[in-house]
């Protein structure tokens, strides 16, 4: 078994080094107006006049981020401060405060709006570039954003926090994250996201304030995004939590499911802790009953009338990779071998089908077929190294303290 976990471990490292951070050294940064292109085909072609946006910006400082943390290769930290850089440079609104939704080609604001979902990632980001480096700008730039977030975000009235609101900080009708999203006040993607960045935020800075914010706003996720029966998530909701869609991601499931747990384990709640664990293996159970073919890939998405990816039969890359960590969390906590085989599964899936062995990088998705999605992009505001890398960053850890775990037994 150690041997086993040993070959893991060190393919994951192989895949995330030479194939995903790599590729991003290699084929992305913007060489003519700065920072990183806004978009490329899957064959490779960068799309001239492609914005860029917050979410891939911030995406890559956190994955680079991470792993100068991890491996203190002058080359990531390189790349980590390119993305910083240009953050602070052409995101930063210097006028309202936070950060700009989108730039255009040149760095300058093309969408004003504040999207909380958005300036999460950016607390997660600034976070974790503090966490490598030590920098205090940085760690300043994630406390004050949060306090930003709270000040405006948050709903002192029914609690979480409201999707999207201008340049200026008032409420607005432009709530929603992409064309395929409900224009909802509150959705679980955000919050999601936001326990994410606030997560990695207390990790680097002790606040009391922050600690109670990311207990509650656990509490809040636990009773008013999941579902009654425990197993899924609501994806949107109106500001006082009446549902109003009765949809299912499994990849945003099983992405919860670890990322509840890592929340209550950093706050070091042993109430929530448990609470969150019972969750946590829930969700996994139900991904893993529900969502989940032979061939170790899941499904995006599903309603009362089955899965909503059938009507196109297309899996997509982020889903596979989370659930290869949030099986494997189950497993971690359970010892149940039928979550480390899905884990494997997953990976297998990701190997045979998701990753571009050829070009470098993961694919968009698969089609029914098992092809891949050929007019899918390779980059865009949404294709970022965060869910591939983050999966990576999070399996190698977790099979070096399996191995070490088994080496301590022996």
């Amino acid at each position: 078994m150690k041997d086993e976990t040993n070959v893991w471990g060190n393919r994951l490292e192989a895949e995330l080094k030479a194939n995903i951070l790599d590729f991003w050294m290699k084929h992305t940064p913007d060489d003519t107006y700065g920072g990183f292109i806004g978009e490329m085909d899957n064959q490779m072609k960068v799309i001239p006049g492609a914005g860029k946006s917050l979410v891939l910006n911030a995406r890559i400082l956190w994955t680079f981020a991470s792993a100068y943390r991890i491996y203190h290769a002058a080359e990531y930290l390189a790349t980590a401060e390119r993305a910083y850089d240009y953050l602070i440079q052409h995101f930063t609104d210097r006028e309202f405060g936070g950060f700009f939704w989108m730039v255009d080609e040149h760095g300058r604001p093309a969408e004003t709006k504040k999207q909380i979902y958005g300036l999460a990632f950016t607390v997660y980001a600034l976070a974790e570039f503090h966490h490598a480096t030590g920098r205090e700008d940085s760690l300043k730039q994630a406390a004050d954003l949060f306090h930003l977030i709270e000040q405006y975000g948050y709903d002192p009235i029914h609690q979480g926090y409201i999707e999207a609101l201008s340049r200026e900080w008032e409420m607005t009708e432009a709530l929603c994250l992409s064309s395929k999203d409900m224009n909802e006040k509150k959705s679980m993607n955000t919050h999601l996201h936001v326990l994410e960045g606030y997560t990695g935020l207390y990790r680097v800075w002790k606040s009391e304030v922050l600690r109670n914010k990311l207990a509650e706003l656990i509490e809040t996720m636990l009773d008013h995004i999941l579902d009654a029966d425990g197993r899924h998530f609501h994806l949107f909701m109106d500001e006082a939590w009446r549902v109003k869609s009765a949809h299912i991601s499994f990849g945003h499931d099983i992405e919860g499911s670890w990322l509840l747990y890592e929340a209550a384990e950093v706050l070091g709640d042993t109430a929530l802790l448990e609470r969150t664990r019972k969750v946590a293996l829930s969700m996994a159970e139900a991904v893993l009953a529900e969502g989940t073919e032979p061939d170790g890939g899941i499904w995006n998405e599903a309603d009362l009338n089955g899965f909503i990816d059938k009507a196109h039969e297309t899996r997509d890359w982020w889903p596979q990779a989370e659930a290869m960590v949030g099986f494997y969390n189950a497993y971690q906590l359970t010892g149940n071998l039928r979550f480390l085989q899905a884990a494997e599964n997953s990976w297998s899936f990701i190997d045979n089908y998701i990753i571009d062995h050829k070009l470098g990088e993961w694919y968009w998705g698969v089609d029914a077929s098992l092809q891949p999605l050929a007019s899918a992009p390779k980059v865009s505001a949404w294709k970022c190294p965060y869910h591939n890398g983050r999966a990576c960053f999070e399996m190698i850890r977790r099979l070096g303290e399996s191995s070490h775990v088994e080496e301590t037994i022996q």
